[in-house]
């Protein structure tokens, strides 16, 4: 994993700066317009709607992802995570991300 550009090795970045709450080098590694489909609710559109929003959570510092699992194909990256400080107790989620030229530009939250 040696290619910055690789899918695997952008969304490790990315889960890496989540953890550490480090919302500039996570929203480095979206793309301008990316496209998060949350669940339950309206999608985030665009680097700057994310930042903003992960950075009232990186705020509160509560919240990290174990990755429980992981499987790649193409330009998707799909993880299995138990993620931390969302709600009261952690929850188990699926999710997919897009890298297209180095970039998440789309992610979908499955379960």
């Amino acid at each position: 994993m040696n290619d910055p550009t690789d899918p695997r090795a952008v969304v490790e970045r990315q889960l890496t700066a989540y953890n550490n709450h480090d919302i500039d080098a996570f929203a480095a590694t979206y793309a301008e317009d990316v496209v998060v489909n949350r669940r339950g609710g309206h999608p985030l559109r665009g680097r700057h709607a994310l930042h903003d929003r992960y950075a009232v959570l990186f705020a509160e510092g509560r919240c990290r992802a174990r990755i429980l699992g992981r499987l790649t194909e193409g330009d998707w990256v799909i993880d299995h995570e138990l993620a931390h400080g969302v709600g009261s107790e952690p929850i188990r989620v699926l999710v997919a991300y897009r890298v297209r030229n180095g970039l998440i530009d789309r992610v979908d939250f499955l379960a």
